[in-house]
């Protein structure tokens, strides 16, 4: 790879708001030269006070190297205060700075053990506690659109985990709140870091076909019950896709092309379409379970307009003649809107002023 780090060898990366260390690093060089500063202009102040073994007075590079030597703890004796108001400053400051100066050494350095140990707790609890996620294999375009929508959908951040080869692409997701490892998808070793054998969905948005392929391969393998959804660029591999275990394939090239068709003809269409896709910005599609008390009524009794409704497995068209009533264990695809969750917020559930009522048959 260009990045050096070879992409079969996992690493996680988990979310952590902090300073980067370059930032925290110079901070502490910084504060380390401010004292050493404060102690050379305190010495050179009082340099009468001082007693150089070598004989003649304190310039200011023997200020400079006084200072250093003794606030490092490291004091060869050949310069020595020999005056009371040298020997109180040394008292009085110099003997604290030396102090706070280790601190400041010291400090960085079990700051350093002590993140690595937190970090290593970390991961180690993550592990132990991840379940259910959703597993998203890419984190280029596709991936990152769907981790949009995922969000949009009322997924947590913490329930997500991005899969990529890149380094540098796991800590933008990292930065963005995501747990991520760094890997080549394709390898079991490197979906098991990921924890796919516990998770709920796993999504493959791969650039290359081949690469989702394998990817839906080794998930199936390691997971036999989590919904696998990939994207193929081309309708040639659909089927293969769905061979080797996926639940769910999307042709994103066939589809973009789709979409451009029915923007030349039905421009209006077309900003509908998209106004579905995108979650959360007007209307929305949703699936959801009958409620209880919809079961046996006819389809027009529900008050989300109905697309299709999800039955033993199959999913039906509204007008279908088996749609005629729903029955217990339906699922529904319906439109929603914030215009409807509004009123469902307050409670209406499709009783509405008669000027905004929108008749079943019209829908």
């Amino acid at each position: 790879m260009r990045t050096g780090v070879d992409p079969r060898r996992a690493r996680v990366l988990l979310p952590s708001p902090k300073i980067g260390p370059l930032r925290s690093v110079l901070y502490r060089l910084g504060f380390a030269a401010a004292l050493l500063l404060a102690v050379v202009f305190a010495v050179y102040f009082d340099r009468d006070g001082y007693k150089d073994s070598a004989g003649g007075p304190l310039s200011l590079l023997d200020c400079f190297y006084y200072s250093t030597v003794t606030i490092s703890t490291t004091g060869y004796g050949d310069i020595a205060p020999v005056s009371p108001s040298a020997r109180l400053v040394n008292t009085i400051f110099i003997t604290p700075v030396r102090v706070l100066f280790l601190i400041v050494l010291v400090g960085t350095t079990l700051e350093v053990l002590a993140e690595r140990t937190r970090q290593d707790w970390r991961l180690s609890r993550w592990r132990t506690r991840v379940r259910d996620h959703i597993v998203v294999v890419g984190y280029g375009t596709k991936g990152r659109s769907a981790i949009k929508t995922l969000l949009a959908g009322g997924v947590e951040r913490d329930a997500i985990v991005v899969v990529d080869p890149d380094p540098r692409v796991v800590a933008e997701a990292a930065e963005a709140g995501f747990a991520g490892v760094v890997g080549d998808a394709t390898r079991n070793s490197v979906l098991r870091q990921a924890a796919v054998h516990r998770a709920r969905e796993v999504v493959v948005a791969t650039p290359r076909d081949d690469t989702a392929v394998l990817v839906t391969l080794s998930a199936r393998h390691l997971n036999a019950t989590a919904g696998i959804q990939a994207s193929a660029r081309e309708s040639e591999n659909l089927q293969l896709l769905r061979q080797s275990g996926a639940d769910h394939v999307v042709t994103s090239s066939e589809a973009a092309g789709r979409l451009l068709g029915v923007s030349a003809t039905q421009p209006h269409v077309s900003e509908v379409i998209e106004d579905l896709i995108e979650q959360g910005t007007g209307l929305d599609l949703a699936e959801r379970a009958i409620r209880p008390e919809e079961a046996g009524e006819p389809i027009r009794a529900v008050p989300e307009p109905v697309l299709a409704v999800v039955r033993d497995g199959r999913t039906l068209p509204y007008d279908d003649e088996q749609c005629a009533r729903l029955r217990a264990g339906d699922r529904l695809v319906v439109v929603k809107s914030r215009h409807n969750d509004a009123h469902d917020s307050h409670g209406f559930h499709g009783s509405r002023d008669d000027d905004e009522t929108v008749e079943p048959q019209e829908r």
